[in-house]
């Protein structure tokens, strides 16, 4: 039973919603179909109860009970009367309908109704009363006492219920046609109505497959929609910039992993290149499989690095890094063009940074790579002491940062001129500042250093 009911339940919000609706208007008519016909009914029986009353009435006026003995009146006319009409005096019956018998069921009760102390008879307490017999079809009988005379007379009129019942039945099926009516046009308005109320939903999920597909930066919250549908769209907003966010994530840390591995990867190919160039002694061919060795480790290191960054999970890594020997450890593994040349310059004595040492070579390593591609002769890199920690600048001869371009050096993929000859994709920068403040630290850019470029990197004191 379950299952079918399952299966017959519509599948779609629009059917659900139609069919409640048709349920609860099928209960509401039900109730007032009944309540209608059981008031029509007790109207029409009340209709025919005042015209037999009334009836009752008009025969009572034409007995004659001022002498000895009962005498009733005719007058042109009122044979109609008489027609249904029993009279009795004392219980006993003095005038009935000529179609009917002494001993007929109407006849009967008729005389029940009549008969002293009975229930509607003379001198019940409760007047005038009314039943329903059946004869040729229902019949309704209503008794009235006759007020005066020396016996106690009673008048009883009938009335055939068939034309009233025959009146009941017609108001009951037009009732019904009027519900079935009723219930089509319920269903139908209701399927329309929740059509058009859903619309924006569609239009939501259509926007949201081509947003998706276009990875636009549409929002749900824009346009006219009811306040529950924006309260909806401001929902999916939200998750929307959450999975947008995610996206950019992502595709930063692609393009940062891609980015710090060119150097590595480029020393490899370099030293294969080197070797494979003319036949090599068993010398040569030991140094350049530690110096591909030492490029996969950096590699290793790198997205080891990156990936822990991108967990947010550096912070909370404890590490304590002597600064000048990884440094040191830095510029001899990074590609020098031959006319430049790098000086490292610091404190021996141990100046230690609270950071681990393969972060503070990530967050050095971009400025050192920019520093090498628009160095014309010298790059330096100056380590000392400060107040908040560690300071380690890295300074070069180029041609410096345009003042124009300054405010905008450490947006991802900005380039002050891309088609200046160089490599880079403007990701370095940002990588060493984002990677400089998880670890607590900051990079920025001395624009007063000249010539060339300057950059600055705070680290937090081991």
């Amino acid at each position: 039973m379950n299952a079918f009911l399952s299966r017959c339940r519509p599948r779609t919000l629009r059917g659900r919603l139609s069919l409640v609706a048709l349920t609860t208007a099928m209960l509401l008519m039900v109730i007032l179909t009944v309540v209608f016909n059981a008031v029509v009914q007790r109207h029409l029986q009340r209709q025919a109860d005042d015209e037999l009353r009334a009836r009752a009435a008009v025969v009572a006026a034409t007995v004659d009970t001022s002498g000895p003995r009962v005498n009733v009146r005719e007058s042109p006319g009122e044979e109609l009367l008489d027609t249904n009409v029993w009279i009795y005096a004392g219980g006993r019956l003095i005038e009935k309908p000529g179609s009917a018998t002494a001993t007929s069921s109407l006849t009967r009760a008729a005389g029940r109704l009549a008969a002293p102390g009975g229930p509607g008879g003379p001198g019940a307490p409760g007047g005038p009363a009314c039943a329903t017999a059946q004869g040729h079809g229902t019949i309704r009988l209503c008794v009235r006492p006759v007020p005066g005379g020396k016996q106690a007379m009673a008048v009883v009129t009938a009335l055939d219920l068939s034309p009233y019942r025959s009146s009941a039945r017609t108001l009951f099926y037009a009732s019904l046609a009027l519900d079935a009516v009723m219930l089509a046009c319920t269903y139908a308005l209701t399927r329309l109505s929740v059509q058009r109320a859903l619309r924006p939903v569609a239009t939501m999920t259509e926007d949201a497959g081509r947003w998706s597909a276009m990875a636009s930066d549409e929002r749900f919250g824009n346009g006219e929609r009811p306040r529950e549908l924006v309260e909806l769209g401001r929902s999916l907003d939200s998750l929307l910039d959450r999975i947008r966010a995610l996206l950019r994530h992502e595709q930063q840390l692609t393009r940062e992993l891609s980015h710090e591995l060119r150097n590595p990867l480029a020393l490899i190919i370099a030293e294969l290149d080197w070797w494979q160039a003319r036949p090599r002694s068993a010398g040569d061919t030991l140094a350049t499989h530690a110096a591909i060795l030492d490029a996969a480790r950096s590699m290793r290191t790198i997205c080891d690095t990156l990936l822990d960054d991108a967990r947010e999970s550096m912070a909370a890594v404890p590490g304590s890094t002597d600064v000048l020997p990884v440094l040191r450890r830095l510029a001899a593994s990074t590609a020098k063009p031959r006319q430049v040349t790098v000086v490292l310059s610091g404190q021996d004595n141990g100046l230690s940074a609270g950071v681990p040492g393969a972060l503070v070579e990530r967050i050095v390593a971009p400025l050192l790579d920019n520093a090498l591609r628009y160095a014309r002769e010298r790059v330096e890199i100056r380590v000392r002491a400060h107040a908040d920690g560690v300071r380690v600048e890295v300074m070069d001869d180029g041609p410096g940062v345009p003042a124009s371009f300054a405010s905008r050096l450490f947006q991802p993929g900005r380039r002050a001129d891309p088609g200046d000859g160089h490599g880079g994709a403007g990701l370095g920068l940002p990588l060493s500042r984002r990677l400089a403040r998880s670890a607590g630290g900051e990079v920025r850019h001395e624009e007063r250093h000249t010539p060339g470029a300057a950059f600055v990197v705070s680290l937090p004191p081991g």
